[in-house]
């Protein structure tokens, strides 16, 4: 990653947007210190997609999930706790 100081940055800013918009990030410095760096937009839409079911054959729900702790559950709303 290329790395350029600031007045480098005002002097030749059309041709620098026009690299980063092609995907080529840099930084821009201040007297030797990074400062910030430019990055396309598009680079901050790629995230990785979350898969449903990436856990398939791992976990087990039981085949009483939806009864379980049922009575438990109906004293607690029932007011017999």
């Amino acid at each position: 990653m290329d790395t350029v100081n600031i007045h480098e940055a005002k002097t030749h800013l059309s041709r620098l947007v026009e690299r980063a918009a092609k995907g080529e990030a840099f930084i821009i410095a201040k007297a030797g210190k990074p400062m910030v760096k430019v990055v396309p937009l598009d680079a901050a839409d790629v995230r990785p997609v979350k898969r449903i079911g990436f856990m398939l054959g791992q976990v087990r729900v039981p085949d009483d999930f939806d009864s379980m702790a049922g009575d438990a559950i109906e004293a607690l709303f029932s007011g017999r706790s």
